[in-house]
This record gives C-alpha cells, sequence and structure tokens, in this order.
C-alpha cells in the first residue's frame, strides 16, 4: 500500500541497524524527498534500540518519491509516497511577512501572542496534563519552552529523565552557598555527552505535537545556561553533536520555532563565533527554514544578523520595556517579540512581581508599536509550582485580557500593524495603522496606557465617515459610539487602559 501524509504533515522512515558501538557518532542515515515543486535533503537520526529513522515535512500535494542512503546494511531504500491537501487547522509554518510580522505558510495572518512556561515539558504527567489542559482554553498561541532541564530558584529538582547517558550528582552536596549558581560542583555528574537517551527527546517530541493539536507554535528553546548538569558547558565537538541531533529530530514539526538560546550571555564559556557556528549548522541543516531566533540577557545579540528571523528581546531596563519596541522596529529591521518584560507574579525577583493590568499595559504598547509581546506568570500558591518553570495552572488575570488583545489583533486589515505619528493625531497619541500602504486612512488603534483622557478630537476630513468604539482593555468591553464625520469628538471614561479603534465606513 502507498504511503500518504497530509500537507505539512510527517513522513516518517523507520530502519533497523546496528546498536552496537556508539551509533550516535558511528552511524548516519539521510533522506532525499522528491516532489513536483520541491526536492529536501533530510538527516535521520538513531532512535535507539537499533532504530534509526528519518522525517519529512512536504509543502506540495501531490506525488513524491523519496529515496534514503546511510552506513549500515538496510539503509538504502526508495519508494513513492501521496501528499493529500491539509487538514482543517493545518496552516503550515509560521514565518515573516511584511517584514515585520507572521503569517502562515497558507497566507493566515498569525499574531503571536505568546507564553512562557520553561520546562514544562519534563514535569510528571499530571502537571503536564494541567498545563496542556490550561492551553487548552486559547489564552495564547504560542509557548517557549527549554529542550535541557533547567536548574533555578523555584525550579531545584531533577527531571525524570536527562538528554544523555549517565547519572546526575548527589544534589545534597549542594550548600547554601553554591546552590543557586549553576556554575557550582559540575564535576559530580558522570553524562556521556556523546550518547543521547531517546526516551528524553521522545518526551520533547510529544510535547510539541501535543502544542501542535492544540494551534499553538512550539518556540523551542535549544541552550541555556541555568544548568547544574554540565550541558551548558560541553566542548565545540558535543555542541555540534547535540545541534545536528536536535534537527534532525525536531525539523520536520511543523509549528517549531528555534531559539537558540534564552539568556545567551550568560553562557558565559561561549563565544559569538560559538554562537554563529550553531546558527550555520541550523541553516544548512534545517530544509524547512522554521523562525530562528536568539534571546538575551543583559546585552542584545546583533538582531541585524541575516540568519535571525525576527528579535528576540529581553527588556533592559527596570521600568521601560515595550515603550521602545518602534525603536527596535527602526534598528533591527525584524519583527520585534518582546519575549520577556517581567511576568505577573509576587516572587521576590523584580522580574516577577508585575501586576496583571501592568502586564497587559505592556502588551497593548507592543502591539500598538508594531511589535508582539510574550507573558509569563510566577505566582507563589500552594501547589509550589510556578507557571513560567513548571506549567500547571493559572492564577493570574492577564490572560483573559491578552486573548482579548488577540481578537482584536486578528481583524487588522492584511498583515500586522506599524506605528503612526502623523495628522490628524498629535505627540501625545500612541496610534497603530495597518502596516501596509493599501489600507492608509482605513483603521487606526490608539492606546492610551497609564493616561486617562475624558475626551480626545480628531479632525480628517469632512467626506469620510468614520465608526468609533472605544475599548476598555481590562474590562475586555466595546461600545460602538456610531459614526462620525469631519470634526470627531469621542467621549472616554477617564480611565487608564482605554484604547479607541476608528474605522473607515464603507457603507454610510
Amino acid at each position: 500500500m502507498e504511503k500518504s501524509v497530509e500537507r505539512y504533515g510527517i513522513l516518517e522512515l523507520t530502519f533497523s541497524g546496528p546498536s552496537t558501538g556508539n551509533p550516535f557518532l558511528e552511524q548516519k542515515v539521510t533522506g532525499r524527498f522528491t516532489g513536483k515543486n520541491e526536492t529536501v535533503t533530510a538527516d535521520g537520526f538513531y532512535d535507539g534500540d537499533g532504530v534509526y529513522k528519518v522525517r519529512f515535512m512536504p509543502s506540495f500535494t501531490g506525488e513524491y518519491r523519496y529515496e534514503t542512503d546511510g552506513s549500515f546494511d538496510g539503509a538504502k531504500t526508495e519508494g513513492t509516497f501521496t501528499v493529500t491537501p491539509a487538514k482543517e487547522g493545518n496552516h503550515g509554518p509560521v514565518r515573516v511577512v511584511n517584514q515585520y510580522h507572521f503569517a502562515y505558510e497558507d497566507g493566515t495572518p498569525f499574531y503571536p501572542v505568546g507564553t512562557t512556561c520553561y520546562v514544562w515539558n519534563h514535569q510528571k504527567v499530571q502537571v503536564r496534563k494541567a498545563t496542556l489542559s490550561t492551553l487548552s482554553k486559547g489564552y495564547f498561541n504560542k509557548i517557549r519552552f527549554c529542550v535541557f532541564p533547567k536548574h533555578y530558584d523555584y525550579n531545584l529538582t531533577d527531571p525524570k529523565r536527562f538528554p544523555y547517558e549517565g547519572t546526575p550528582m548527589d544534589a545534597s552536596v549542594l550548600t547554601k552557598d553554591n546552590f543557586y549558581w549553576y556554575s557550582a560542583h559540575k564535576e559530580g555528574n558522570h553524562f556521556d555527552f556523546t550518547r543521547f537517551d531517546p526516551l528524553f527527546f521522545r518526551q520533547v517530541e510529544k510535547s510539541i505535537l501535543e502544542l501542535q493539536a492544540l494551534g499553538i507554535e512550539a518556540d523551542l528553546i535549544v541552550m541555556h545556561p541555568y544548568d547544574r548538569w554540565g550541558f551548558s558547558e560541553m566542548t565545540k565537538e558535543q555542541d555540534d553533536l547535540y545541534w545536528n541531533y536536535v534537527i534532525a529530530r525536531f525539523a520536520a514539526f511543523r509549528n517549531l520555532w528555534w531559539s537558540l538560546a534564552n539568556e545567551y550571555d550568560l553562557l558565559t564559556k561561549k563565544t559569538v563565533a560559538d554562537w554563529e557556528r550553531y546558527a550555520d549548522i541550523l541553516c544548512k541543516k534545517d530544509p524547512y527554514r522554521h523562525l530562528r531566533s536568539i534571546h538575551n540577557c543583559h546585552a542584545f545579540y546583533d538582531h541585524t544578523r541575516p540568519w535571525i528571523t525576527h528579535a528576540s528581546i529581553q527588556r533592559q531596563d527596570l521600568y521601560k520595556t515595550t515603550e521602545f519596541v518602534s525603536d527596535y522596529r527602526i534598528r533591527y529591521q525584524k519583527p520585534i517579540v518582546m519575549d520577556e518584560i517581567a511576568y505577573e507574579g509576587n516572587i521576590n525577583h523584580a522580574w516577577g512581581n508585575i501586576s496583571g493590568p501592568e502586564l497587559v499595559r505592556r502588551f497593548w504598547e507592543a502591539a500598538v508599536r508594531g511589535g508582539y509581546a510574550t507573558h509569563g506568570e510566577t505566582i507563589l500558591n500552594d501547589s509550589g509550582l510556578l507557571w513560567w518553570s513548571h506549567g500547571g495552572d493559572l492564577y493570574g488575570e492577564s490572560p483573559a485580557r491578552i486573548w482579548f488583545l488577540w481578537e482584536i489583533l486578528k481583524e487588522t486589515p492584511g498583515y500586522g500593524l506599524k506605528p503612526w505619528s502623523e495628522k490628524p493625531f498629535t505627540w501625545d497619541d500612541i496610534v497603530a495603522v495597518p502596516e501596509e500602504d493599501r489600507y492608509q486612512g482605513e483603521y487606526f488603534l490608539l492606546y492610551f496606557g497609564n493616561f486617562r483622557p475624558s475626551f480626545r478630537e480628531y479632525y480628517f476630513d469632512e467626506e469620510t465617515p468614520y465608526r468609533i468604539e472605544i475599548i476598555d482593555t481590562w474590562d475586555m468591553t466595546i461600545s460602538d459610539i456610531g459614526i462620525q464625520k469631519g470634526k470627531i469628538h469621542i467621549p472616554l471614561p477617564g480611565k487608564e487602559y482605554v484604547a479607541i479603534r476608528i474605522r473607515k465606513e464603507r457603507n454610510a
């Protein structure tokens, strides 16, 4: 029976091969997939117990042919398969569109409203189920999470499995003085960084697919510094082996984004040359050109680098965050995603104890300045689990309001918003208009943030009718106050977090 797969789905070919020696180093398998509109070469990987796999994501429908080859008997095969149309909800990978924005490959606009949940994929089954249940409520369409486990405040336990064969250090040897710093006492670990644990990576894959079923993009953090096991200090050869392995395993998932690192500048053993080498491997080995970024703690990476598809930015100022989005657009000429703008929470760290209203304000500031923001929650509760790290349940006030913003963004004409400072608006208006010039004069979105005017007045012209809506971004209401021409007078409630939407009325 001929194989078949839907467009943007995965064709997986499986082979039996050697299990002796070190197959991760000594064996290889590759596949070549050819259709009418594309030819893709993809590396395969060893999945343990003598099993090798090659995965392929087709971008077109129709008849395809595959040929595989490798270093062992049985790796050389060929055959045909059919690619059927994508099913409902399958829009393909997300791409950059209009320079500063995103759309799925089938042309459907994508407005990222993300969240951070670093190691939800490494939690116990009941916590993972709770996380997926929370995500199924539809608050977010992108989630940042790690491949490697994480060691940091509020997340100090070992995961059930590790990415490599071996044993971790005995955490009981850590003292109060060295427990929190990831650089302490790595000599107690005994991992073979040339032998992966396939079960660990299958768990990551399962997580990506579970998110895919919910329509959520997996913004996968490949490296990070918060580590007491030695993963952040591997050698060049070990790093490269790891990068090649994760690309071979994960690249065929359509909902994948690559984040080279969370807080790359805290990985003090890595140089810019290392990051550029990882990026080169990624660009060469990912045949699907998934979105690529790298995230900072203090020092920004040079987001003008051609391999970076969008800027993933953590705030550098204690107070000002998404207010800088307009400037970042000019500086980097790419989509701006503010992936860490402080979290709604109540923990001791300043980055984890802002209010829900303040987090929502920062989301709106990003949106009207032509960018995007990412949510996080660090609310201490009886469970001892923080969403930001473990997942589970959400306790904050911001998720529903972020979803409300997403609903408004989806009504943007064309693809995405850009900041606007021309007439009839003045210096104290924060205004967004559609990115595309063909919609000029048709749509305006104003946001007042912490300001609370009781009215605003604007003059467009005498002929054009505009429908005026007052948006309460916190109470999540939209009040239609009718159609006006000429000098427009807009009465406002005199409260914080109010927006105005002005749309050209075509039927008046």
